[in-house]
């Protein structure tokens, strides 16, 4: 893409993020959609070689090395070919097969090339191409991303376990916690996300036009073409952390059902990651997180002291794009008119958009989080500010000395009033208790009662 091209981009993925979203480019461009079709069209072509059940003989390494030569050599010349044939076939499937054969017809392969495609149809191309591109792409882009991210929340979880934080709940103060085990909790819920992702088995088929293997049978019928489904899409699984697994009962297309569990395994993370974007926004706003100054950076085009938190709204801003499309991607890609309409290829299409503003997302956060410092003596005064949280600690251990009506108590004591450490040292000095409980009470502040939040914090 040229510079040219990217500032006159329509979809600021491909113009303003261009250079931040490449890293999928190998995944979900038009190119690559090609390359991974050369790749299911010419390991099928050698899988039908090695079957000994059909009339095609058996390759020689050299001749199954000049057909891998054809999609691991693939290049943007090899694309604009296949485009040329695709602008007179006005199918772009048909265009890969032609331009297969028209390779091969070069070399000693020249007397197998009518088994390139044979007794398939595109979605089989297509759906075995679209699942290692996804698989593909999560394992060498988007997982890692997201694991960093982890790694980060999991460096302020242990760096901050001790730093005690007022927690609120429905906007109002609450038992404190720590800030570490605050950045934990985020960490927690995408790890086991990722646990849930990773167990995700991508469905593929390989049974030709309308599911029932007819062309496939009609030629060979001694064949067992469900066992050769079955080997064959498990072939691709070798070094593969996010594997494929054979749907043997479809339409034409394979249902796309695995597919919408990835988006929504995806979608729950970055729901995740949206909570944690405004809580730490809301972290900055108190200024109980600040922002490293940038030399040369503007907060804001007429007020000069502003450091944004951009970083943080960005991620949240294309998290939200990306969960909207994973929504209609649940929505559509599971319904098919009979046995099949085109209506989900161009859906499909729009699975690098989707997964573009998702890895967007993950780089604006990371970037955020790689400016920020967490203001420990503002937490503490904060914390300080807020006696009443020590509250339900109080009347807790009242509770456990079978103390009448402590609840209540507390109650009259604090709400909707501004109560100070003295205060409740003269609450304590009334109450008929013994003076060990009395002690034990007054130990009790806001800095101290934050519960097992410390070790909770080191997961």
């Amino acid at each position: 893409m040229t510079k040219e091209t990217v500032g006159g981009a329509i979809n600021p993925l491909d113009g303003r993020y261009f250079k931040k979203t490449r890293a999928l480019a190998p995944y979900f461009s038009e190119e690559a959609l090609m390359k991974y079709r050369l790749m299911m069209e010419g390991e099928y072509l050698i899988a039908l070689s090695f079957s000994r059940r059909v009339a095609l003989r058996k390759f020689t390494s050299k001749e199954i090395k000049i057909i891998r030569n054809i999609y691991e050599k693939f290049d943007n010349i090899s694309y604009k070919k296949i485009k040329n044939i695709e602008a007179v076939t006005n199918h772009d499937v048909k265009a890969v097969e032609y331009f297969i054969k028209e390779k091969l017809s070069k070399t000693s392969l020249g007397d197998s090339i009518e088994w390139v495609h044979f007794a398939l149809t595109s979605e089989d191309t297509n759906n075995i191409a679209y699942a290692l591109m996804l698989s593909d792409s999560l394992e060498y882009v988007l997982v890692p991303r997201i694991k960093k991210i982890v790694l980060e929340l999991d460096v302020l979880a242990k760096k901050y376990k001790n730093s005690p934080m007022l927690a609120r709940t429905h906007g109002q103060s609450a038992s404190p916690t720590t800030f570490g085990k605050e950045m934990k909790v985020f960490a927690a819920r995408l790890e086991k996300k990722l646990k849930e992702l990773a167990k995700i088995k991508i469905q593929a088929k390989l049974n030709g036009a309308t599911g029932n293997y007819n062309a496939h049978v009609i030629a060979y019928p001694q064949v067992n073409w469900l066992e050769f489904s079955k080997k064959f899409i498990k072939s691709f699984n070798k070094n593969r952390s996010q594997k494929l697994e054979t749907n043997l009962i479809t339409t034409q297309i394979e249902s796309h059902d695995s597919y919408v569990a990835v988006f929504d395994a995806i979608r729950r993370i970055n729901t995740i990651l949206i909570d944690f974007n405004q809580d730490i926004w809301r972290y900055i706003s108190d200024n109980w997180v600040t922002q490293k100054p940038k030399a040369g950076e503007t907060g804001s085009s007429t007020m000069p002291h502003k450091i944004n938190p951009i970083d943080f709204e960005n991620s949240e801003g294309n998290l939200g794009l990306a969960n909207a499309l994973f929504e209609f991607f649940a929505r559509k890609l599971p319904i098919s008119r009979l046995q099949r309409d085109l209506s989900d290829s161009t859906v499909e299409r729009a699975f690098g958009t989707a997964l573009g503003h998702s890895l967007l997302a993950y780089l604006m956060l990371e970037k955020g989080l790689e400016k920020i410092n967490v203001n420990e003596i503002k937490i503490k005064e904060d914390l300080l500010a807020h006696p009443e949280v020590i509250a339900e600690a109080i009347q807790t251990i009242l509770r456990r000395e079978n103390y009448p009506v402590p609840y209540e108590m507390l109650k009259d004591l604090t709400r909707d009033k501004q109560v100070t450490m003295q205060d409740f040292a003269q609450f304590i000095d009334t109450l008929k208790i013994s003076p060990k409980v009395k002690l034990e009470l007054k130990k009790i502040t806001p800095l101290n009662y934050t519960g097992l939040a410390s070790k909770l914090a080191l997961g």
